[in-house]
């Protein structure tokens, strides 16, 4: 298994980094993706990639970050070629649930992370909320560069990923897909294609059922795992090989 996104760089798991890792590979994760939101989340990550093989990370600035972390595309080119275990970037996108009067800053950091994922050839890593049809916009404006999208913890609507699906986009599936509420979101992957499929914890957050309201971590990708596999009619161990040769194949 991998976790395609988590945040290693956030308490509790950075002062436990060694056990979230140990308990990471006893269940078989094979890799971990801690994906970067900040100028300082950065200089944690290129600490974290250091301590195990099975560590990745990512440069981003996540949208709700662009007002107090503005950075370029040569920034983020230069950032992402320092360091060979620096394999995507993100997480970038748009967010306009909580207010909107950052709208334009989040625009333009997005379009300075898709262009420097262009000259890298490197994935994108996007976070999207209440700006479907905004994200899908931006994206299919660059279309003729056969972008590398993975939909992170994508919560987006059925038709929204259907359109995604036209620019070639990898979704990842996070803990929500258990959550008893979510029942359309469940009906989404059940119809993604399997070689768009990924898996993440997003941990610190959203822990999965039956771990609900405790502190996530890798280790719980297991239960995100076994349904998606549900979801797809599939067994565990084929939905394992699915995911990871996914995630191998967008970011190696």
């Amino acid at each position: 298994m991998i976790d395609s996104h988590c945040h290693l760089d956030h308490e509790p798991l950075f002062e436990n980094l060694s056990n979230v890792v140990s308990r990471s590979k006893e269940i078989g994760i094979t890799k971990l993706l801690t994906i970067c939101t900040t100028l300082d989340s950065f200089h944690k990550i290129k600490i974290i990639v250091k301590k195990d093989k099975i560590i990745y990370g990512t440069f981003g600035i996540h949208p709700h970050e662009t007002e107090n972390n503005k950075v370029d595309k040569q920034t983020i080119i230069k950032s992402i070629k320092e360091n060979d275990k620096i394999i995507g970037i993100g997480e970038t996108g748009l967010d306009f649930f909580y207010n909107r009067s950052n709208k334009d800053r989040q625009i333009s950091s997005f379009r300075d992370h898709i262009e420097a994922s262009i000259e890298l050839n490197k994935p994108i890593i996007i976070h999207s909320r209440n700006a479907e049809e905004e994200t899908f916009d931006i994206l299919n404006s660059y279309k003729k560069n056969n972008l590398k999208i993975l939909m992170h913890c994508f919560t987006g609507s059925l038709v929204f990923s259907k359109k995604l699906l036209t620019l070639n986009a990898y979704f990842s599936a996070s803990g929500i897909i258990t959550f008893k509420n979510s029942t359309n979101l469940q009906n989404t992957f059940s119809t993604i294609p399997l070689e768009k499929l990924l898996i993440e914890t997003d941990s610190p957050f959203l822990a999965p059922i039956p771990m609900r309201g405790k502190n996530n971590e890798p280790s719980y990708i297991k239960y995100t795992l076994s349904k998606l596999a549900n979801l797809q009619n599939l067994s565990e161990e084929k939905m394992i090989s699915i995911t990871t040769n996914n995630f191998n194949n967008l970011f190696f």
